[in-house]
């Protein structure tokens, strides 16, 4: 099993000096009309920076749904997608864009390369990082898949929080962690009850067996649960 480091709604793997972060969604607080009071470019560029400097990662992986909007990319998301940019450059971090099925006018706004699926080496390990809404194909190498797409969440004692989801041999033998959405604006999918159907992303194949964890940023600790299945006897 590849090292993963649970952070603020993101992932660090050690073993391939990589930062991995999903659904984004930038630009959903103008497309919704959300009032937040940080402003959305300006919490995902601070709490971002707060990760590089935290990780010191060679690479940032953003692993799809960077955007929100399907039809259009305004001048406001334009800018929000680049200060995220500049942010990792200017700690010394290369960003990396994987697609998700948000990203239909990504490349409005972004020139570089756009990745339906980007391989890291995790010391000796092949973590292949997808948006996770589409089943990869069948001649794939991985190890593991780190994903996003149903923006995980868990309620313990009536407070809701964002969660990761891994599972041992999860998809054709291939481990898989899924990520939170590092977007607040999202209120994410509570999946204390969730059944495999009940997840979008097909690369979920036994939901029972998956394990949730939630880090909690200001003890800097991370709360591992067990396995979803196990847990819903335990509620």
């Amino acid at each position: 099993m590849a090292s993963f480091r649970f952070r603020d709604r993101a992932v660090f793997l050690p073993g391939a000096d990589a930062l991995i972060c999903a659904d984004l969604h930038v630009g959903r607080a103008e497309a919704s009309d959300v009032e937040y009071p940080l402003g959305e470019g300006t919490d995902l560029r601070g709490r971002l920076e707060t990760l590089l400097a935290d990780c010191a990662p060679a690479e940032v992986v953003f692993a799809g749904d960077v955007l929100h909007e399907f039809g259009r990319a305004s001048l406001a998301t334009d800018r929000s997608l680049g200060g995220l940019v500049d942010a990792c450059r200017d700690a010394g971090a290369s960003p990396v864009v994987v697609a998700g099925n948000h990203d239909t006018v990504l490349h409005e706004v972004w020139d570089g390369t756009v990745y339906d699926a980007y391989a890291l080496d995790a010391d000796g390990e092949r973590v292949v990082v997808r948006h996770g809404h589409e089943t990869p194909p069948r001649d794939e190498d991985a190890d593991c898949y780190v994903v996003g797409h149903d923006h995980p969440t868990i309620d313990v004692e009536g407070a809701r929080r964002p969660c990761f989801l891994y599972g041992d041999g999860q998809f054709r033998d291939a481990d898989v962690l899924m990520l939170p959405a590092f977007t607040r604006l999202a209120a994410g999918v509570a999946v204390n009850g969730m059944g495999t159907r009940d997840f979008d992303s097909p690369l979920v194949t036994d939901a029972n067996a998956l394990r949730p964890a939630v880090r909690d940023p200001d003890a800097r600790e991370t709360l591992e649960f067990p396995p979803l299945g196990e847990f819903r006897r335990m509620l």
